[in-house]
């Protein structure tokens, strides 16, 4: 899991089905023609289109203000007024699709992976993403590790890019892109520990089944320490718990409300951690992070902000 060559990479898109990985979304595939769909003139079938594209972006929106708890079909029958089995059938189609996910517990309906990632694309011009980039290319220049952008969603914690160091050794373990319960490596961490603690404890309850199946490092009680640990510290340590020689040290970044919007994060080989270089790289985290928070509170406040460009390598990447 260690290497020494690798390249900056910004999120894709992100999966919804299996932890830490990513895939691509199924083909869209065409429907018949419209002589052929129960004998349906143009412009019926186009009216009968966009009634069915306007009750699926309004189911998508229902849900999405649900967040983070989700929405049941019974509430979502009751809110939109609309026949249950139609529901139903919409919610699905959102959920092959991927712009919906459906918890296999609690059956309730979550924003999906793909619709993260056009929300995502968007935050290119208005988001975290944007903002952060020139943050991440002073900490990876500074530290000569690998630095990190992570975000919340639900209870995981979504990398959304990593901008690489000057260090010819370098960890792999996380990579744009790669989805995570909330707690899991210092970024997750950072986010985990910013919550209050009956939030904390939901996450920890939600996240219990993925934490014993796909994180042997890690389950409620390590995780519980981990974040009394976090905050005694001022930051977030991920000494190994994932990967045994990948270390990671990460930060909050807060909104107004306090509530964690995002996690600026450095890892590194175990030998690029110690005590002593912690307390060199903390600062520089933190500084970063209060500036971030400081564009984002500019942002919402309606200022206006200049125009993001790309820099370094991602500007010679950007180039014709």
């Amino acid at each position: 899991m260690v290497s020494t060559i690798s390249r900056s990479r910004s999120i894709y898109w992100i999966t919804g089905e299996r932890v830490g990985r990513a895939h691509k979304s199924p083909a869209v595939r065409s429907g018949p023609e419209p002589d052929r769909a129960g004998g349906l003139s143009a412009g019926e079938a186009a009216g009968g289109g966009t009634q069915s594209i306007e009750r699926a972006v309004a189911l998508l929106l229902t849900v999405g203000r649900a967040a983070p708890e989700g929405a049941r079909l019974s509430d979502l029958v009751r809110l939109c007024g609309l026949p249950k089995p139609t529901v139903r059938r919409v919610l699905l189609a959102l959920v092959r699709t991927g712009l919906l996910d459906q918890d296999e517990v609690t059956r309730r309906y979550h924003v999906g992976p793909e619709a993260y990632v056009l929300g995502t694309l968007a935050g290119t011009r208005f988001g975290i993403h944007a903002l952060a980039l020139d943050g991440l290319a002073r900490l990876a220049r500074t530290s000569g590790d690998c630095a990190f952008l992570s975000v919340p969603r639900g209870a995981f914690c979504v990398c959304l890019h990593r901008e690489e160091g000057t260090w010819p050794i370098r960890t792999h373990v996380l990579q744009a892109g790669d989805r995570h319960p909330l707690g899991i490596g210092a970024g997750g961490l950072a986010l985990l520990a910013a919550l209050p603690d009956a939030e904390v404890e939901r996450m920890l309850a939600a996240n219990a089944e993925a934490l014993e199946g796909h994180y042997p490092g890690y389950g409620v009680e390590v995780l519980r320490a981990q974040v009394a640990d976090a905050r005694a510290r001022g930051y977030a340590l991920n000494p190994g718990l994932y990967v045994a020689g990948s270390w990671g040290i990460g930060v909050p970044v807060l909104g107004p409300d306090g509530r964690p919007l995002g996690a600026l994060s450095i890892a590194a080989i175990e030998s690029r951690l110690s005590p002593e270089r912690q307390l060199e790289l903390v600062p520089l985290l933190k500084r970063e992070a209060q500036a971030l928070e400081s564009a984002l509170g500019r942002r919402s406040a309606g200022e206006h902000l200049p125009t993001v460009r790309p820099h370094g390598r991602a500007a010679a990447k950007a180039a014709p």
